[in-house]
């Protein structure tokens, strides 16, 4: 499990679920873009809830490993998803550039 502190409060949350989250935090804030990301977290009194987060250019995020507060929160697609928009930012996928039959004819 994770301890993320985020704007003086903490959250605990999964291990992959704190890696992916800072991962996406890191590839917005390069690219000085910001986005809300929802990930569920351990309550104080152990039930399981959201928690909303800015993340992007300004976010102050830390994670720490932390033990014995129950099982590992798991969330395996919001992590894929997390995942995919991380590789998104950090390259973004373009079409392909196809020159006109004219174009073509210029150059030859």
């Amino acid at each position: 499990m994770q301890i993320i502190t985020y704007a003086g409060d903490e959250y605990l949350t999964g291990d992959a679920i704190a890696s992916a989250l800072l991962a996406y935090s890191r590839a917005l804030g390069e690219e000085d873009r910001a986005e809300v990301v929802e990930i569920p977290i351990r309550d104080e009194d152990g039930s399981v809830v959201t928690a909303k987060f800015l993340i992007g250019p300004a976010s102050q995020i830390v994670a720490k490993s932390v033990t014995g507060h129950g099982p590992e929160l798991e969330d395996p697609e919001l992590v894929q998803r997390l995942q995919q928009l991380t590789r998104g930012v950090e390259s973004p996928a373009g079409g392909a550039l196809e020159a006109s039959d004219e174009m073509n004819r210029q150059f030859d």
